[in-house]
């Protein structure tokens, strides 16, 4: 059995329009700039930093995959590299919705994420040793992300 516990809620704030490279041998590739954000959780709190980014590719079956790259800045001053990849999907009429930034019931598609943290911070340290999972919905400012520390 697996067991979580809460590590943070984090909505993202994105750049539009983004960046379409178009379609490659891969899938249509678009990337989004992250411009912004917070997160906020029982062990840790702060801002997500402008510069980071998404390198999204819709793939041949309908599978956005998601490979995103940012920097935390907790409330205290220390910096998390955050990584994550993720799949989002779901029936095109749903799909559809969330594009055009509506706001769509979570439970209607698909959206998950495995992050990985990494931090010079004595504090935070035991972020470089934790497995997380998460969720996520996409508003038409950018995603939220309710993440789970693995236990």
């Amino acid at each position: 059995m697996i067991r979580t516990k809460p590590l943070l809620t984090m909505p993202i704030e994105v750049e539009t329009p983004l960046q379409m490279v178009g379609k490659t041998p891969f899938g249509d590739r678009r990337i989004a700039k992250v411009t912004g954000g917070s997160f906020s959780g029982p062990e840790l709190n702060g801002t997500v930093l402008p510069g980071g980014g998404d390198w999204l590719l819709m793939r041949a079956d309908g599978v956005l995959q998601l490979d995103v790259r940012i920097t935390l800045e907790t409330d205290d001053g220390a910096l998390i590299y955050m990584t994550y990849r993720g799949l989002r999907h779901g029936p095109e009429a749903v799909m559809e919705r969330v594009n055009k930034g509506e706001d769509v019931d979570p439970s209607e598609y698909y959206f998950r994420i495995a992050p990985f943290f990494e931090t010079g911070a004595a504090k935070y340290d035991w972020l470089n040793r934790t497995l997380a999972i998460g969720t996520g919905h996409r508003l038409a400012a950018g995603p939220v992300y309710e993440i789970y520390q693995v236990l």
